[in-house]
């Protein structure tokens, strides 16, 4: 074969190449590696639920799904109407979150229903044709960078608004809903997506909402390669905690109560214990629990939401070090105590305690042993929060900490000294800081 076509054939093959390239999955635009990294360090985060039909306590969007188109006719042009929301205070929601260890804020920027909650020029379904008229998403960004909080949006590319303007019933699972398999549907997203992620400074994360996220996922990745995308690229079990560590950076999302949005009647919570106790579940497998709180219609945060969120702020204000900036162990639970390790010094090792059946009231000391750790001659113990040398009113006593490696296993012993209710009955897990230690699989 002559030179000039080894040219051609090197050019043919250049250009195969290029274009498999492009069409293999494993060339597309993904999350950035080290902000990956960066993410499961955070922990906990804050989703915000909240839009137009807030006003009624039903169902985020949903209740658009199987209506009547009586009820879709008054949902989007009568409820612009009403929604005023002259008590919104984002600085009260990122204060909140910060006390309450959160790491990072999501808000639904633009859920379902295709309502948006900034001016945009693709609809004038949004918060400008409303009595309001002003921009949330602007203050909600400023507040949580005032408050060093990782800044989040949620988007839908499934757009109920936009489906019913083409013509379409409304519905979740079908080919219009789609944006690959309808180009307008896409466009309308795309214009959304651009005035997000170009007006409001650099986000950190985007979580999409849809069965086809692609394509929009490819797109923020074009405008801001910084900021990761969840839901749409990595694991968001919704409503479940997996089995097992799942590899790579992942996030659980919850309701605090049954429902998303705002529910005024007929809502149970779950309380500051269960809550506290599934973070510690999560992140002993590594995951990131994103924990959602719902305003209500005038803005506001709820009571009975809100005193949740300041029960997890003050055990997380004693023992946050051991949910944030940690990684699984090899065995994640002995009995039922979880364990987490630093991400930067692995054999610092947090022990998760719950009160079990029987109140362990303060000053009482608990034995445990452990098989599955082994001490050092580094090794040292605390308890979090305490300084294991006082119990208040009791001079005589002596709350310090105790460890010793025995042919069972590592016995530790501690004291609960801290007062931290009035009546002395702290319902949720103490933590245990054992470091020096190593794992009987690892030494």
């Amino acid at each position: 074969m002559n030179k000039p076509a080894l040219g051609i054939l090197s050019l043919l093959l250049l250009l195969s190449s290029t274009f498999q390239a492009q069409a293999d999955p494993a060339a597309k635009l993904k999350n950035d590696v080290q902000r990956g990294e960066e993410f499961m360090d955070w922990g906990v985060g804050l989703f915000v639920h909240w839009s137009l039909d807030s006003e009624l306590g039903s169902v985020i969007s949903h209740s658009l799904v199987g209506a009547s188109e009586e009820y879709i006719d008054r949902y989007l042009n009568e409820l612009p109407k009403h929604f005023n929301p002259t008590d919104y205070d984002p600085e009260a929601w990122a204060k909140l979150a910060k006390l309450a260890g959160c790491k990072y804020v999501v808000l639904t920027t633009k859920h379902h229903n295709g309502f948006c909650l900034w001016p945009t020029k693709s609809t004038n379904f949004s918060i400008a044709n409303t009595p309001y008229q002003k921009d949330l998403v602007g203050p909600f960004v400023e507040a949580c960078r005032k408050y060093d909080l990782k800044v989040g949006f949620y988007f839908s590319p499934e757009d109920f608004w936009f489906l019913h303007k083409q013509g379409h019933e409304i519905r979740r699972k079908s080919k219009h809903a789609n944006i690959s398999s309808n180009p307008e549907l896409l466009a309308h997203n795309k214009i959304q997506i651009k005035e997000l992620f170009s007006n409001y400074g650099p986000i950190d994360i985007a979580f999409l909402d849809a069965f086809d996220n692609d394509h929009i996922t490819q797109y923020i990745h074009e405008l801001q390669p910084r900021c990761l995308v969840t839901r749409g690229e990595m694991e968001t079990p919704e409503q479940y905690i997996p089995n097992k560590p799942l590899p790579g950076p992942w996030e659980a999302n919850f309701t605090l109560g049954t429902q998303w949005q705002y529910k005024p009647t007929n809502e149970v919570y779950k309380s500051g214990t269960k809550l506290i106790e599934m973070l510690i579940d999560i992140r002993s497998k590594g995951g990131n629990l994103l924990i959602n709180m719902g305003p209500e219609p005038s803005g506001k945060i709820p009571f009975e939401q809100e005193r949740t969120f300041r029960e997890l702020a003050l055990w997380m204000f004693i023992n946050g070090e051991s949910i944030h900036n940690i990684r699984p162990c090899p065995i994640i639970k002995e009995g039922e105590m979880w364990f987490t390790r630093d991400t930067k010094e692995s054999s610092t090792v947090y022990v998760f305690i719950p009160q079990g059946k029987k109140h362990w009231r303060r000053g009482a000391r608990r034995t445990y042993t452990l098989k599955s750790l082994s001490a050092t001659d580094n090794t040292r113990i605390s308890v979090l929060g305490q300084n294991d040398r006082v119990l208040e009113y009791q001079p005589r006593a002596k709350p310090v900490s105790k460890f010793e490696q025995t042919d069972e296993g590592l016995q530790i012993s501690v004291v609960r000294a801290q007062r931290i209710y009035n009546d002395h009955r702290w319902p949720n897990p103490v933590v245990v800081k054992l470091e020096g230690v190593t794992f009987v699989d690892e030494s």
